[in-house]
């Protein structure tokens, strides 16, 4: 039997443009991909919806799964212009040229429907556990909550995401949860084979 965790901690969010191939953990895992630094750690939804087909009586049933949805959902701490085009598909990111004593801006805007670029990408989330070994959740979607910026003067700005799930393969999958296997594990799934 495989030992149970106590999962306990947040982690961090990367970001990479889905190009059709999902990429292994540890290539998105990286520190070129690290989308933000994230206060109030992640959530994974899982949403399925069934459809039951029962008699009048209640004597008979069938029961099958008609749609999924998944979302992973963070609160992004760090961002800049950049953050923000990945976090909306209508956003275009330009630069300012540095004239005199001016420096050079970044400048996003955002909106206009003929903008949108149908841009996905490739959403992992890494759990670091030195005890109980690593977690990773991926997903392949996009930003589907819009975002909000709220100017504080005692807190911090937080850009809460939340990333729709397409589907990554022909399969359907929306969901790809990796885990380091414990030493303690190792055995059971040698006897399991």
């Amino acid at each position: 039997m495989d030992n149970e965790r106590i999962i306990l901690g947040s982690g961090y969010l990367h970001l990479k443009l889905f190009d059709g191939k999902l990429p292994t953990v540890d290539e998105i895992c990286t520190e070129e991909t690290l989308f933000s630094y994230i206060s109030g750690g992640a959530t994974l939804e899982y949403k399925p919806e069934s459809y039951e087909a029962k008699d009048d009586m209640g004597k008979v049933s069938k029961t099958i799964l008609v749609s999924e949805e998944v979302m992973l959902k963070s609160g992004l701490m760090t961002f800049c212009g950049n953050t923000l085009e990945k976090l909306c598909d209508t956003a275009r990111v330009s630069y300012t040229e540095k004239t005199g004593d001016k420096k050079r801006r970044r400048v996003v805007k955002v909106g206009g429907v003929s903008n949108q670029k149908g841009a996905k990408y490739a959403i992992c989330f890494h759990h670091e556990d030195p005890v109980d070994g690593d977690i990773w959740v991926m997903i392949v979607g996009n930003n589907q909550a819009g975002f909000s910026l709220a100017f504080a003067k005692d807190k911090e700005t937080v850009v809460d995401a939340e990333f729709k799930a397409h589907p990554m393969d022909k399969e359907g999958t929306l969901i790809h949860y990796e885990e380091d296997v414990l030493e303690a594990d190792t055995a059971a799934i040698a006897e399991e084979k």
